[in-house]
């Protein structure tokens, strides 16, 4: 009892270092894993070889793959702002978007969101920024509006960015399409709270109009989604495979795009140096072979690599790859040094994984012994857990502001942490995801 409160007592003041800025996370999570295997080896349950062995080194590579998959999208985040795509979908969308600032802004809210499935870090987001707030404000739209349409867009893209899905299964052991599953269905949830933020912020400022022809467009759209559905549905009545189709779709897509592509680097288009439409596709590659094909990770992002060199092929493309690579892997070391401590400070929590260097402990003790610092802390977190479904919900809405910055719930911060202690009490591993990936609407925004 006495361990399990040091323990806790740990958790807690990183929380408050973290939170109140005066450690950060990337020094604060290793910390605490020492820390709190320290704990166990002063009591005699853990040796300082389990703490080298069975935590440090075993949780420095725990979480590899999405190391990997980081290191790939800020390479292939990087190549698309240095081909220009990036700004070239924001300006391209600004032109078609008409004069009619709601407009404007749902625009710029759909291309934020497209861009950050890919790009990524704070190069992005300022250069973002820079584009879209001043269209924004060239229209009239007021400063609070246009910050938080760029905001929401930000944190929709990064919902649908399949780099941070590999978190979630690295850390919770869920299947992709689980993961997928739920981040799209709260995408849905989040993108009507975009669309409204942003519809509420006109009226209030009593600016919001829509004219004959864009609500004739608005019907069309409409229509035409629920033509769509009425379609997907008669097909599924049918017996047809939806999976199938969708396959069959993207398929035959993805060779028209690939065949353009091709045209114009063989014909000598690609001269003039202008980014061409098939490159705006770039996002929606790895975001494609994961969802429809079930593709890994890992070849879905190199795929998207290579779609993204062709597509803006030009002379030079050589070198501005190889920057890219060296530039994107460099934007995303925070983050690894973030997962590195992660994984140590899972480890220091659950135990050694069954494959890495602390994979002796395990074998050295009888199928089925508990990890000492996880036998010390599941009987307190075991009161205070929810255990029923409005029990789950009341309590982690009330304790949404701590996903703030780096609190406890922030998964940058302490929340893989509290979510391997929630999983160990018993918490099922698509309830901490719910949680997490919930909150994290709330810090991303």
């Amino acid at each position: 009892m006495t361990a399990g409160l040091l323990i806790l007592g740990i958790f807690l003041v990183a929380a408050g270092l973290m939170f109140f800025r005066l450690l950060p996370a990337m020094l604060a999570l290793p910390i605490m894993a020492v820390a709190i295997t320290g704990i166990e080896v002063a009591t005699g349950r853990l040796g300082i070889d389990d703490l080298s062995r069975a935590v440090l080194a075993d949780g420095a590579t725990r979480l590899a793959d999405a190391m990997v998959i980081a290191m790939l999208g800020g390479m292939l985040s990087s190549l698309m702002q240095k081909a220009g795509v990036a700004e070239s979908i924001v300006h391209r969308g600004a032109e078609l978007a008409g004069d009619n600032p709601w407009t404007v802004s749902l625009i710029m809210l759909g291309i934020a969101t497209l861009l950050f499935t890919t790009v990524g870090g704070l190069g992005a987001v300022i250069m973002l920024g820079t584009i879209v707030l001043p269209i924004l404000a060239s229209m009239g739209v007021r400063e609070h509006i246009s910050a938080g349409i760029l905001l929401f867009g930000i944190s929709l893209g990064g919902l649908l960015n399949a780099g941070n899905w590999t978190m979630y299964r690295a850390v919770l052991g869920m299947d992709v399409s689980l993961v997928s599953g739920y981040a799209l269905s709260l995408f849905g949830v989040a993108v009507a709270g975009g669309i409204g933020f942003g519809t509420v912020g006109f009226l209030g400022a009593g600016a919001f109009r829509i004219g004959r022809a864009s609500a004739a467009r608005a019907f069309a759209w409409l229509a035409a989604l629920a033509g769509l559905a009425f379609a997907l549905g008669a097909v599924a009545d049918r017996g047809l495979d939806l999976a199938s189709v969708a396959r069959w779709g993207v398929g035959g897509l993805g060779l028209g795009l690939a065949g353009v592509v091709l045209w114009r680097i063989v014909a000598g288009r690609t001269r003039d140096g202008r980014v061409h439409w098939s490159a705006y596709a770039i996002p929606l590659v790895p975001l494609a072979l994961i969802l429809v094909y079930g593709l890994p990770f890992v070849p879905a992002f190199l795929a998207g690599l290579v779609y993204a060199m062709a597509s803006t092929y030009r002379k030079g493309i050589l070198n501005l790859t190889s920057r890219a690579i060296i530039e994107g892997s460099a934007s995303v070391a925070p983050a690894v040094a973030l997962m590195i401590g992660i994984g140590m400070l899972l480890s220091a929590i659950l135990g050694p994984t069954a494959a890495g260097p602390g994979a002796y402990w395990r074998a050295a003790h009888p199928p089925g012994t508990e990890w000492p610092v996880l036998a010390d802390m599941k009987p307190l977190l075991q009161v205070v857990t929810p255990t029923t479904l409005a029990g789950y919900v009341g309590v982690f809405t009330l304790l949404g502001p701590l996903a703030l910055y780096r609190g406890p719930l922030n998964i940058w911060g302490l929340g893989y942490g509290v979510g391997g202690v929630l999983l160990a009490t018993g918490v099922p591993p698509g309830a901490v995801m719910g949680l997490l990936m919930s909150l994290g609407v709330i810090q991303g925004v």
